[in-house]
């Protein structure tokens, strides 16, 4: 090769480094924002969870009330 493919070859590599950096360092901010958001999900699904074990829990608590209340059989 020559002085100026040389040259050509060697810019294009040091762009391509450059990109590299920046896709990773987009790579990273997207990663921790994508954390950030499964965090969040996960802890409205656990109030969800939370609150479909409350509502579970009544219909218990109503039945032993009923039963109580002698208005079902024990």
């Amino acid at each position: 090769m020559d002085g100026k493919t040389d040259n050509w070859v060697l810019e294009h590599l040091r762009a391509l480094r450059t990109d590299l950096a920046e896709v990773k360092t987009d790579l990273r901010e997207v990663k921790t924002r994508l954390g950030l958001l499964e965090g969040q999900v996960a802890s409205l699904f656990g109030q969800y969870a939370v609150l479909s074990n409350r509502i579970d829990r009544q219909g218990d608590d109503i039945e032993q009330i009923r039963k109580r209340l002698n208005l079902v059989e024990a």
